[in-house]
């Protein structure tokens, strides 16, 4: 078992090594010029960002790493976080590298981001099925211990699959205004390493330490008016980091809850294209949802912060569905 001031000295690692790396690869990306494309369709307010440079998810996954990596609790569980949180970025950094440097506007193509995608969250189901010992079992929240469990048997790991590759491109979806995704992620990852701490996974509550740090800080540096932005190489690998450490825990179940921010974004985008192509109207001004509330009135800081609000509450509704 870690103690509570192990995970804050974790966290205080990871800011600080996000902190000296964020001067020395902020300006090496505007040198390489790996500035945004802003698309002519988005809010007006965001063409100011355009040229702003991008993938500085990389800061946040060297800080993660490093953290971790000299912890002192390496496991099987950490390694599999860190292979998922390297895997998923790793996608995202092609897309960027393609989009961004190669100046090819799509990135990857739709199925070989998925491809990818399916492959790391395939083997992280399979680790699972074959590491926890509550074998095809997961957690169902707010259920009395009697029916505290359901068994997928063979369905297990499509389904582990499927959570890993939804939550990746939430995350991803939730990355759209300045310190939104960044600071979401790290409300999650608090809730995730006080679970992690309590229910004895010290390896998970470290990492979590450390996906805390470097989340908060990285939005020393992406809170508006941001200086970079993660890229889908951030995104993705907060999203295969937050799914991963989910998994690891058995609380699959409890990422639409906790993390109903994602949920709620990918569910615009989905609810916006089925509407249009079936009626040729729109539910949304613009998706993802957050586009919606900039497109109808709202600044972009008071988006974030009511998001952030309401991942704080959703983790906090989150404790009473572990008991």
């Amino acid at each position: 078992m870690i103690q509570y001031s192990q995970l804050v000295v974790t966290i205080v690692i990871a800011f600080f090594i996000t902190l000296i790396l964020g001067p020395i690869a902020i300006p090496l990306l505007h040198r390489l010029k790996v500035g945004q494309s802003i698309r002519d369709e988005g809010p007006k307010s965001h063409m100011a960002k355009s040229g702003t440079p991008t993938m500085g998810g990389l800061i946040m996954i060297a800080a993660i790493t490093i953290t971790a990596l000299t912890s002192g609790t390496l496991n099987k569980d950490l390694y599999m976080v860190l292979f998922a949180t390297i895997g998923f970025g790793l996608i995202g950094f092609i897309d960027d590298f393609i989009k961004v440097v190669l100046k090819r506007n799509l990135g990857l193509r739709a199925y070989q981001k998925l491809l990818g995608q399916i492959v790391v969250a395939v083997l992280i189901a399979l680790y699972q099925a074959d590491a926890s010992i509550s074998g095809t079992k997961i957690l169902i929240p707010f259920v009395e211990e009697a029916g505290k469990y359901l068994d997928l048997g063979l369905l297990y790991v499509p389904f582990i699959a499927f959570v890993v590759v939804a939550t990746a491109n939430g995350v991803n979806l939730t990355d759209g205004l300045d310190g939104l995704a960044a600071g979401v992620t790290l409300i999650i990852s608090s809730f995730f390493s006080l679970v992690a701490m309590n229910w004895g996974f010290p390896s998970i509550a470290v990492f979590c330490g450390a996906l805390t740090g470097a989340c908060l800080g990285f939005l020393r540096f992406n809170a508006h008016p941001a200086k970079v932005f993660m890229g889908d190489t951030g995104s993705m690998a907060l999203g295969g980091a937050i799914a991963t450490i989910a998994i690891l825990m058995n609380l699959t179940l409890f990422i639409p809850i906790v993390g109903g921010i994602y949920f709620a974004e990918a569910l615009s985008v989905m609810m916006q294209v089925a509407s249009f192509k079936l009626t040729g109207k729109r539910i949304f001004k613009m998706s993802p949802l957050h586009h919606h509330f900039e497109l109808s009135g709202w600044k972009e800081t008071k988006v974030v912060v009511v998001f952030w609000s309401v991942t704080l509450l959703l983790c906090i509704v989150g404790l009473f569905g572990l008991n």
